[in-house]
Parts: C-alpha cells; sequence; structure tokens
C-alpha cells in the first residue's frame, strides 16, 4: 500500500477522478470555469504581497487560516481559468490538517490531464499556487 503514489486525500481524489473523466480538454476547461464560478469572493484587503503566488502571468492570491485544527484557505485570481485551478486547489485541501496538505505530492496534477490542456506557464502556475498553499500550511502547523 505505501508503494501507491496516488493516495490523495478523499475530496483531492475526487476533483482527481471528474477531470480524468474528461478527455476533451474543452470539456476540462469547461469544468475548471465551473470551478471559478463557484468560488467565494476574497476580500479585497487579503490582496497583498504576502498572499501574492510568485511566478504566475495572472494575479494570483492565497490565504490560509486555521480553525479547529484544519487549514480554510481563500483565493482568487484576476484569470478565470486560473481562478478555477485556485477554485480546485482549495476545493481539494479545504478541512485538512496542515501535516496532511504537507503531505500531499504534486503527481495529482498530472493525473488530472491538465497539463496537456494548460500552457506551460498556466501549469507551472498551478504547481506554484500548490507549493504556496503548502508553505501557508507549514506555516500553520
Amino acid at each position: 500500500m505505501s508503494s501507491s503514489p496516488t493516495v490523495f486525500p478523499e475530496k483531492l481524489a475526487k476533483i482527481v477522478d471528474r477531470f480524468k473523466r474528461r478527455t476533451n480538454p474543452k470539456q476540462k476547461y469547461e469544468q475548471l470555469l465551473w470551478y471559478a464560478k463557484k468560488l467565494p469572493a476574497m476580500p479585497e484587503t487579503d490582496k497583498i504581497a504576502d498572499n501574492k503566488v510568485q511566478g504566475c502571468v495572472s494575479k494570483v492570491y492565497i490565504t490560509a487560516a486555521k480553525e479547529d485544527g484544519k487549514i480554510l484557505y481563500q483565493g482568487d485570481s484576476d484569470a478565470q481559468l486560473v481562478k478555477g485551478l485556485v477554485a480546485f486547489l482549495i476545493e481539494g485541501l479545504n478541512g485538512l490538517t496542515p501535516e496532511e496538505i504537507i503531505e500531499v505530492q504534486p503527481n495529482f496534477i498530472e493525473e488530472t490531464g491538465l497539463q496537456v490542456s494548460l500552457t506551460p506557464s498556466r501549469a507551472n502556475g498551478f504547481y506554484n499556487i500548490f507549493q504556496l498553499m503548502k508553505q501557508k500550511a507549514a506555516e500553520l502547523v
């Protein structure tokens, strides 16, 4: 069992499966745009340098708070597709402990098949968003 690199937290695994079922890149984009529409608004006061994702062409912001030992993220982007990536990660990681988030490996990104659909800069941005979320979780341990 421990040799399986594709064990993800339950919510993240469900989202990865949803994307894996969509074989057409257009369907994957539509799924991302659907997530973007679902993302709750982020307060403008949280859109500061400390919360900005570095290495993204778009403006992306992520905050993390710890409530009852679980991490709750908020995020936003000025680009709808990237906002969908933010929403995907928030949906998949919200409610986990910092330790659980730190354990998540980025191979779930490949499993979605999104890297084929995304431009290299967006795929890199997706990874950078994920890394900032892990960093913020580590700060809240």
